[in-house]
């Protein structure tokens, strides 16, 4: 039975097909979010605290961290900031430090740029997963001498130098020639967690139908297990999160072990009370002053003014019951008891030090 191990410091999370399906959170990444990269280039780590505590706290059982930005502000006083290898392999190490001294899950380095990737296998403790190879020669002769000084599994997207292929069969082929050439540096299939590339099945309407079969094919000729960008089945359609909640259980059956995901339901802010309040009044339903928001916001369709686990996680608490991949259901119970009956959803918070 294929099993993939990634370690932190105190914990271990196994990938595997018998396994609960590992929910890698992708929050922590300042790629398209403009005010973390901000954050970043001006020395604060704040976001980047509060998206580890918010998706361990709601279910991600690893945390993939990416460090691809520049800092365009910095760049009157050295150019060198508007360059990737030079921004990322500090600011990676950074990043790694600050969130494992926080949380103890499992962490994936995740970056384009090698120096960022061996930056953060330094930092990390244990033995994190690593984000990510391709199909293409560069690639390969860079990161897979990575995974095997490091002795760390790795994310193997079916992409090569050819690019992303819409042929089902032309990715199954790249996610075969990654697995052989690993196995020329000693890396096992087990420490390969293919991501096959799921197609938006807005632009396509058969990418569900493929994935699925594709990741069976990996499961049953490869041996390997697989991951994906869960967003992507629902790109540009309308209640993305119905489609994801539908795609995830989908997959799980079919294979797929892990995706990388949001665990984290937006939280009611301030100013989306505000509004609702206003909408209301306009229809004529006074809201008394002086309730509580984080009573008030469930009663006017919010829901709760503090992070909560998406729907895509109930999806897959549900799929793992469902599955048999948690055995009497134990897990799926804990999720549905009140917030508070049983400590709360709280992530640990570890000191540094």
């Amino acid at each position: 039975m294929t099993r993939t191990v990634v370690e932190s410091k105190s914990k271990t999370v196994v990938i595997g097909f018998d396994q609960p399906f590992c929910v890698i959170g992708e929050r922590i990444n300042p790629t398209g979010r403009k005010k973390l990269a901000a954050e970043l280039e001006a020395g604060d780590f704040s976001t980047v605290e509060k998206d580890a505590l918010e998706q361990v706290a709601c279910g991600a059982t690893v945390l993939d961290i990416n460090s691809g930005a520049v800092f365009s502000n910095k760049m009157a006083e050295d150019p060198r900031y508007a360059d990737n290898n030079f921004v990322e392999p500090a600011l990676m190490k950074e990043m790694v430090e600050r969130v494992q001294a926080l949380v103890d899950v499992p962490l994936c380095i995740d970056s384009s740029v090698p120096g960022a990737l061996e930056n953060g296998l330094k930092a990390a403790e244990g033995r994190p997963l690593l984000n990510s190879v391709t199909g293409e020669e560069e690639r390969l002769e860079l990161v897979l001498p990575l995974v095997k000084k490091y002795n760390v599994p790795v994310v193997a997207i079916s992409n090569d130098d050819t690019g992303i292929s819409e042929n089902p069969d032309v990715r199954f082929a790249v996610a075969k020639k990654i697995v052989e050439r690993a196995a020329d540096f000693g890396i096992p299939a087990h420490d390969i967690v293919v991501d096959p590339l799921v197609m938006p099945i807005g632009a396509m309407a058969t990418a569900g139908l493929q994935v699925f079969a594709l990741v069976r094919r990996l499961r049953e000729e490869l041996g390997v297990n697989t991951t994906c960008g869960a967003s992507n089945i629902s790109f540009g359609l309308p209640n993305r999160h119905g489609i994801n909640n539908a795609f995830l259980p989908m997959a799980a059956a079919a294979g797929m072990t892990s995706a990388i995901m949001n665990p984290v339901l937006a939280a009611a802010t301030p100013k989306k009370i505000e509004e609702r309040i206003a909408e209301l009044a306009a229809l004529g339903v006074v809201v008394p002053e002086g309730i509580d928001p984080a009573l008030l916001a469930p009663l006017i369709g919010l829901g709760s003014t503090s992070a909560t686990p998406s729907k895509e996680i109930e999806a897959i608490r549900a799929a793992d019951f469902l599955l048999d991949h948690d055995p009497s259901g134990g897990a799926w119970i804990r999720f549905n008891k009140p917030a508070g009956a049983d400590g709360g959803r709280e992530g640990r918070r570890r000191r540094r030090g």
